[in-house]
């Protein structure tokens, strides 16, 4: 893939900032969706174009994810010193002394309940299948190969989630969740804007929990959309192997800029 003119014109812009945050989705950005999420890995050329990245002065880079936190460091092998946010930013990993992630009773109750609504649904259907996470549980329908029955699967768990107190549904690719701590992708780029204090932001992501991440963007920052969808990001590329080549623009951009 060629980046668009415009495209390419913005990293070129992005790149001369002194310090810059890098914030990527997982999957369907970094790493391609794939009907067994436990198999998801990045896509080589992107994996080495985010270790190049993290080695260069004045970048800080960042995952952020609705991949449980342990589960995001096992599959995405960040670099050393790369910053993490979980469960779309309900977990994060910002240094030793982070703090890990408690719920309340309440929290508690809700997110068994959550679980066993899903397991109960998940049970009547072949192919669907329940990820339990730290502060809910999401079904999967990627293995039902009849879109259709895989979207009536995604319906029932809709209307019985609807009835849990405390669960808050978030939508995906042939994915719906639930979650019991109120967090977005937004949220967590603003946390991490605040912490890291960068002269601008960049975010990549694909589903329709990244558009709060976009949405938190401001003027001189850029967003990237990954494959099809109505976004508010500025720009988009096709599929994940592309994101490579814009990250290894960027690096190359950073590497000719004199920074002060």
């Amino acid at each position: 893939m060629t980046l668009s003119p415009e495209l390419a014109d913005a990293v070129e812009q992005f790149a001369a900032k002194d310090t810059v945050l890098l914030c990527l989705d997982f999957d369907g950005c970094v790493a391609e969706l794939v009907a067994d999420a436990a198999s998801a890995r990045p896509v080589p050329a992107n994996a080495q174009a985010i270790e190049r990245l993290s080695e260069q002065a004045g970048v800080t880079l960042a995952y952020v994810s609705g991949r449980p936190l342990e589960t995001l460091r096992a599959l995405a092998r960040p670099p050393q010193g790369a910053l993490l946010f979980g469960s779309h930013g309900a977990e994060r990993w910002l240094g030793p002394d982070s703090p890990g992630l408690e719920l309340t009773g309440a929290e508690q109750t809700a997110r068994a309940q959550v679980l066993e609504v899903l397991e109960s649904i998940a049970s009547e259907h072949e192919g669907a299948w329940v990820e339990h996470k730290p502060a809910g549980g999401a079904v999967h329908v990627r293995h039902i190969t009849d879109h259709s029955r895989g979207e009536q699967v995604l319906d029932q768990a809709r209307a019985a989630l609807s009835l849990v107190d405390g669960a808050h549904v978030k939508e995906g690719k042939r994915i719906l969740e639930a979650v019991v701590v109120q967090s977005t992708k937004g949220e967590a780029i603003e946390e991490l804007r605040e912490l890291t204090s960068p002269d601008a932001v960049f975010f990549a992501g694909d589903d329709v929990t990244d558009e709060h991440g976009f949405a938190v963007l401001r003027t001189g920052d850029l967003g990237v959309k990954v494959g099809e969808g109505q976004t508010k990001a500025d720009y988009r590329i096709p599929e994940p192997e592309a994101l490579a080549e814009v990250l290894n623009r960027l690096a190359d951009a950073r590497a000719q800029v004199p920074l002060h």
